[in-house]
């Protein structure tokens, strides 16, 4: 999306699928939150203390899937193990030069295991409001086709656009 006079407005609408490509259902989806592990540093030379991140290290990634109703396939995403799933989107862009919208792909995806699964309420004429919480493990995300972040939390990867910051660690563990 190069260029000053493209504006992304909104996401127009996305698709859940399972690592077999099959579509999962209506849910909204809570991404997860990319939040640093840091620790304090004190000592002598610091007027105070620093809040610093631990390369490449992130705290626990949870997602949490809203369905509308009890999904089959959804359910399947509740057996105790990984599951990969793919978001997949198309992104709003207005080109203020050209006075026309455009479409962007925009794609999520997830390696995650089951933490939670409220089924929801049964109530006449209503949604159930089902939810289920993962815990993310894995994720890489796709804007207009180029990769954008992938973290890997088993493999040591945590890369934002072309740098990994934890290339130089699995060298340094012998890892990589």
């Amino acid at each position: 999306m190069a260029g000053q006079n493209k504006i992304p407005e909104r996401l127009i609408n996305f698709r859940v699928y399972d690592e077999e490509n099959t579509p999962l259902g209506m849910a909204t989806v809570d991404l997860p939150q990319l939040q640093a592990m840091s620790d304090t540093v004190s000592g002598a030379g610091i007027a105070g203390e620093i809040d610093s991140p631990v390369l490449g290290h992130f705290q626990s990634m949870t997602t949490t899937f809203h369905w509308r109703t009890i999904e089959a396939e959804a359910a399947k995403l509740s057996r105790q193990r990984s599951h990969q799933v793919d978001l997949r989107g198309s992104q709003q862009v207005y080109d203020s030069a050209s006075g026309s919208y455009t479409t962007v792909p925009v794609r999520a995806t997830l390696k995650i295991t089951p933490k939670n699964y409220n089924l929801g309420t049964f109530e006449p004429g209503s949604t159930t409001d089902s939810e289920q919480e993962f815990e993310v493990t894995y994720i890489k995300l796709y804007i207009d086709g180029k990769e954008q972040v992938e973290i890997d939390k088993y493999n040591f990867i945590a890369k934002f656009g072309d740098e990994d910051a934890l290339e130089s660690v699995r060298k340094d563990l012998g890892i990589g």
